[in-house]
């Protein structure tokens, strides 16, 4: 960490240069002496994608930024609020601190908080900025979480960590063996310390292998963000042993839409199926990734076109946490019959079906766009059929 780069005139020149081309920014170099132009360069691009994703950090004057890298693998302000809010208490250890984002609202919510960040620059890059932000109890060690936990006698309300997902040697990994931490292998350790544990993990990892790979499971959090999943929660507690419930949310700027179950009903429980009537509901990512499909048919009174299609239907119009249609047209799928309706322009969904949005935009001449919305399916009897659609809110 260079103090230099916080001087005022550097910071003006990293804020007027925000959407330079940082190519020609770096054959032209800087004029200031003491911070080297790759240094300038990187506090730009750093910054640069923190306006939408970390908006406190960006609108607070003298943050000091890590390398691009670690924006990227850091929680979005959205979802470290909303991890937050999950729980509370006296304390809590953040074992892999980071760029200290989840840290800065778990002490909102908790009176003593712990941040462990291995990468020495790293780590007094987040001192500095807590400083920067007005944070207050939350203590910053530079050094590994798991150390810091076996050298410890303290005992946590709850420990959160967050393990890298980058292998030296398997690149990209997803099983949380794989990943660093190895948090089966520490689990005891961990128990040993708190009863509460949260763990974050890729929306890739399956849940029967996290359940596999874990102990207590509790709880599991789908998070959304305008119907893209970025991240499971894990919630874990030393002892649990009853159900485990499956919550997910799609946070957007109106509304968060929430829909929650449990794991074993889901697999018992029976969905009820019709061809399409008056509504069509197509359920959100995170309940597609959650595979709450029999669950939500129960719930709310809904119908499942086919056991594969994960498209509902109902006669009245219902509060569904997805995307909510009125049936205009049911057609069957043949090129004679929607070449007949002269559809230009439309929007196009395929579920459970053959083929591809592109084949069927090749092959009809349907441009994307405009109100009208097909979705191409299979319906309860096996039949091949587009449902033409216009939004019902």
């Amino acid at each position: 960490m260079n103090p230099s780069i916080l001087n005022t005139e550097i910071q003006e020149f990293i804020n007027e240069h925000l959407h330079a081309d940082v190519s020609k920014l770096l054959l032209k170099g800087t004029p200031f002496d003491g911070v080297e132009t790759k240094d300038i360069i990187e506090q730009i691009e750093a910054k640069k994608r923190c306006e939408k994703k970390l908006p406190t950090w960006f609108n607070t004057k003298n943050i000091y930024y890590p390398n691009k890298l670690n924006i990227e693998q850091t929680s979005s302000e959205i979802t470290a609020n909303y991890k937050s809010n999950l729980i509370d208490g006296d304390s809590i250890i953040d074992l892999t601190g980071g760029f200290g984002v989840d840290g800065y609202y778990f002490s909102k919510h908790f009176k003593t908080t712990v941040h462990c960040e291995i990468n020495h620059k790293l780590s007094e890059i987040v001192k500095h900025n807590y400083t920067q932000l007005h944070v207050q109890h939350i203590s910053t060690q530079n050094m590994d979480g798991m150390a810091y936990l076996e050298t410890s006698n303290k005992t946590f309300d709850w420990i959160y960590i967050d393990p890298s997902r980058r292998h030296d040697s398997k690149g990209k990994v997803f099983f949380l063996n794989d990943c660093l931490p190895n948090i089966p292998e520490h689990i005891d350790l961990l128990f040993k310390h708190s009863k509460n544990i949260m763990i974050k993990t890729s929306p890739l990892l399956d849940f029967s292998v996290g359940i596999n790979e874990l102990k207590h499971v509790k709880t599991i959090h789908v998070v959304a963000i305008n119907n893209e999943v970025k991240e499971l929660l894990w919630i874990l507690e030393r002892g649990y042993s009853e159900e485990i419930s499956i919550e997910t949310v799609n946070i957007k700027k109106d509304k968060n839409a929430h829909f929650n179950f449990l794991l074993e009903e889901e697999k018992s429980t029976p969905s009820n199926y019709d061809k399409p009537l008056t509504y069509l509901y197509e359920p959100n990512a995170a309940i597609l990734k959650a595979g709450g499909f029999h669950s939500i048919s129960k719930q709310l009174n809904v119908f499942k076109l086919h056991q594969h299609s994960h498209l509902y239907t109902s006669e009245q119009l219902v509060d569904f946490p997805g995307r909510c249609f009125k049936i205009e047209k049911l057609l069957p799928f043949n090129k004679k019959t929607l070449k007949k309706e002269a559809i230009t322009k439309a929007n196009i969904t395929t579920r459970n079906f053959p083929e591809t949005v592109q084949q069927i935009r090749k092959k009809f001449n349907i441009k994307d766009g405009g109100n009208l919305y097909l979705f191409f399916t299979t319906d309860v009897d096996g039949n091949k059929t587009v449902i033409i659609c216009t939004k019902a809110y």
